[in-house]
């Protein structure tokens, strides 16, 4: 059974707490599903090419049909010559979201939440606060992990513990509406306020 290990105001193991069992029987493939979603989402899909409809000009027959040693041409937009549309170019108009229900983004974050479990590195502290506002304190709360990344996650932080956290390349501070399975994924560890971590493992 995965188990997120709790950690006290000290930041030391002060026990363990089990996910639910119906995390273990989890496919893999709903994380797939909804990190391929995810990254589709944020496409910002802007490249455009003009088709040969859209370029101005084109309103005459470059030249003679026939009697000019040179093959036909009706329209010098044709993507042929320079200056003209493109063949086959992107188009602003794509939709690249992939639809992924919500039964598959509960799934794909269990499952990415057990991962971290079985891997150590999902850990439960009952808050999360920085109550000077510094960096430097939120550096020493990292530091205390001895993690590579960590993502954390407050069901509501303040200002100051925003502030706190906002200048670190390692740690990003989220709320519980922010928290899903890519962001679980992507750091090499999570902290979960308890309260939090009550909530989402009775929705399981």
């Amino acid at each position: 059974m995965s188990k997120a290990i709790i950690l006290d105001s000290q930041l030391k193991k002060s026990g363990e707490a089990a996910l639910p069992e119906s995390y273990q029987s989890i496919n893999s493939h709903n994380l797939y599903l909804y990190v391929k979603s995810f990254l589709a989402s944020l496409r910002a899909n802007n490249a455009m090419a003009k088709t040969r409809g859209k370029v101005s000009g084109g309103g005459k027959k470059p030249w003679s049909q026939k009697g000019g040693g040179r093959a036909r041409a009706g329209s010098i937009t044709s993507p042929v010559f320079v200056g003209g549309g493109v063949a086959h170019g992107p188009s602003n108009n794509r939709n690249y979201n992939l639809k992924v229900n919500k039964k598959q983004k509960r799934l794909a974050l269990q499952y990415a939440l057990q991962e971290k479990a079985n891997n150590g590195s999902l850990f439960i502290v009952d808050k999360i606060n920085i109550e000077s506002g510094k960096t430097k304190d939120a550096v020493n709360l990292f530091q205390a992990l001895n993690q590579r990344s960590t993502l954390f996650v407050c069901e509501a932080y303040n200002e100051k513990t925003y502030l706190a956290f906002r200048n670190l390349k390692q740690c990003y501070l989220i709320d519980g509406a922010e928290l899903n399975a890519y962001l679980v994924a992507t750091f090499r560890s999570v902290v979960i306020e308890k309260s939090l971590f009550e909530t989402i493992t009775k929705e399981g």
